[in-house]
C-alpha cells in the first residue's frame, strides 16, 4: 500500500471525525522531539471548552479572579440555553486566546475564518452486522465506562486504515475492555482478517471476551493474557497492522519487537501521542529510522501512524 493512500485515509478521518477527547492545554512550544509547529506557529494542543472559557487570558493557568468568574464564564458554553452543558457543548476545541472556536497564534485548526475545529459526522453502518457492532460499542461505553478506551475518532481511524491496507493479520497491545479491537474488527469483517490482542489484566481480558461475543466478533479476535512484552516473542509475521495502546514506557520495546514482523507497506500505530504522554525515545526512533515514514494524527487522543517502507 502506497503512502499516498495512507495520507488520503488520514485526511479523510481528520476532515470528518468528531472530536471526543481533549488534551490539557500546555504552554506553546513544549513538545517532545519530533513534534513541530504548524504554518502559523509552535505546537499547541487542543484543550477542553471548559478550560478555554474559564482561562480568560489564555495562559493555561487559572488565577483567583478567573476562578471567581468561572460560573459566569461557563454559562457562555450553554448554546441552547437549557441550563446544562451537553456532550456537544463540551466537545474539545483548539486552544487559543479568544475562547472556543477562536484559535490564537500557533494553534492547529481549520482554515482561517472557519468557526469550528472539525467537520462532524457519524458512522454510517452498511449492513446489519455493522449496525450491531456500532450499537454494541455505544452500549459498552454506556454500561462499562471508557476505561481508557480510544475515542470514536481514533477508533474510526483504525478501522479506516485497516480496511485501506486490506489487513489480514493485526496485532494489538492493550485490550482494556475491547473497544479499539471492535473498531478494527469492522474492517476485518471486510478483509477476512484476524486480530490478536494482548491484555495483562485477567479481569479486563475476560470482560473483553464477553464484549467481543456480544457484538459478534469473537471469531475475529483472539485475546492473549499476559505481559505483551513477553508474549510478543510468540508472534509470527507477516503482520499488516500493529496498534500499541499499553504501558507508555514500553512503546519502544513493542515497536522494536514487531517491526521486523510487519510486512513492507504495513503500519504500526501508537496511541496517546500527545506531547504530555508520548515516550520521547519512541518518538525519536520512529522519526529517525530511514526505513519507516511516520505521520502524527493529532485529533482524538493523538496517534502516530508509521509506515514500513517497501
Amino acid at each position: 500500500m502506497k503512502l499516498r493512500k495512507i495520507l488520503m485515509a488520514l485526511s479523510l478521518v481528520a476532515a470528518t471525525s468528531v472530536l471526543t477527547l481533549g488534551v490539557l492545554a500546555q504552554p506553546p512550544g513544549e513538545a517532545p522531539p519530533g513534534f513541530q509547529g504548524g504554518p502559523r506557529g509552535p505546537f499547541r494542543p487542543m484543550r477542553p471548552p471548559v478550560m478555554a472559557a474559564v482561562d480568560a487570558d489564555g495562559n493555561g493557568e487559572l488565577s483567583a479572579q478567573e476562578i471567581a468568574a468561572a460560573s459566569q464564564a461557563l454559562k457562555k458554553l450553554d448554546k441552547d440555553g437549557n441550563g446544562s452543558l451537553s456532550r456537544a457543548e463540551l466537545r474539545p476545541q483548539f486552544g487559543g486566546r479568544g475562547g472556543p472556536g477562536r484559535p490564537g497564534p500557533g494553534d492547529f485548526g481549520p482554515a482561517r475564518g472557519a468557526r469550528s475545529a472539525s467537520f462532524r459526522n457519524e458512522p454510517r453502518p452498511k449492513d446489519d452486522g455493522e449496525r450491531k457492532i456500532l450499537q454494541g460499542i455505544e452500549d459498552i461505553l454506556r454500561n462499562q465506562g471508557r476505561r481508557m478506551n480510544v475515542p470514536e475518532t481514533d477508533g474510526r481511524l483504525l478501522r479506516l486504515l485497516a480496511e485501506t491496507i486490506d489487513a489480514k493479520r493485526v496485532v494489538e497491545f492493550g485490550t482494556s475492555n475491547g473497544i479499539s479491537a471492535i473498531w478494527i474488527s469492522l474492517a476485518l469483517r471486510k478483509t477476512n482478517g484476524k486480530l490478536i490482542t494482548h491484555e495483562i489484566d485477567p479481569n479486563a481480558a475476560a470482560t473483553a471476551r464477553q464484549n467481543f461475543a456480544a457484538v459478534g466478533v469473537a471469531d475475529i479476535v483472539t485475546v492473549v493474557e499476559g505481559d505483551g512484552h513477553k508474549k510478543a516473542a510468540d508472534l509470527k509475521g507477516p503482520i499488516d497492522l500493529v496498534f500499541i495502546d499499553a504501558d507508555k514506557a514500553g512503546y519502544l520495546d513493542y515497536y522494536q519487537k514487531t517491526l521486523p514482523l510487519v510486512r513492507p507497506g504495513g503500519l504500526i500505530c501508537a496511541h496517546n501521542m500527545s506531547p504530555r504522554m508520548a515516550n520521547p525515545e519512541f518518538v525519536k526512533e520512529i522519526n529517525n529510522n530511514p526505513n519507516v515514514e511516520t505521520l502524527f494524527y493529532m485529533q482524538g487522543a493523538g496517534m502516530s501512524v508509521t509506515l514500513k517502507k517497501r
